[in-house]
């Protein structure tokens, strides 16, 4: 079991990806893990913004049950994790022959740091269609953009602004 209170927590899956990518682009798609696991989780598209004072996050999970997905908040940290099955509704060893597999099968996790004060009782997640929605109510709020000088290091050494 990990401890999700860990400075290292989720660095063996970045070590894991960084692998199964490196094995992929060298020996090729057919080489690859047909099944991910906890270790090797892939991590579902997600838009991240606020509406008014709230923080809306909308992580696409298209083909996936939703009682296969699980949604857990502790030490400022929502973690949306879970599983897509294999299901091609054919009889065990009857599995189709590909011409094209892009769509990732097995686990998948997506953590995602909320702002500091955020409490239990602010977040509320809906299902709809394959798209998981968490609002996250009273805890956004736009700022204005501070302008931070860049020093240059390089050769020809000089101070720019970055936005």
């Amino acid at each position: 079991m990990t401890d999700r209170n860990s400075p290292f927590y989720g660095i063996t899956d970045l070590f894991s990806e960084f692998s199964r990518a490196r094995e992929t682009g060298t020996f090729g798609r057919e080489h690859a893990p047909e099944e991910r696991t906890h270790s090797s989780a892939w991590v579902p598209t997600t838009d991240i913004f606020v509406q008014g004072n709230r923080l809306v996050i909308r992580i696409e999970l298209a083909g996936v049950d939703p009682d296969d997905i699980d949604l857990h908040f502790a030490s400022g940290v929502l973690t949306v994790s879970g599983r897509r099955s294999r299901e091609f509704g054919t009889e065990p060893g009857e599995e189709p022959d590909f011409y094209v597999r892009e769509r990732i099968h097995g686990e998948f996790r997506r953590s995602i740091t909320l702002p500091e004060g955020t409490r239990r009782d602010q977040i509320a997640a809906t299902f709809s269609d394959g798209l998981v929605e968490v609002v996250v109510d009273g805890v956004a709020e736009r700022t204005k953009k501070s302008r931070i000088q860049l020093q240059d290091l390089s050769r020809t050494a000089r101070t720019r602004g970055v936005d």
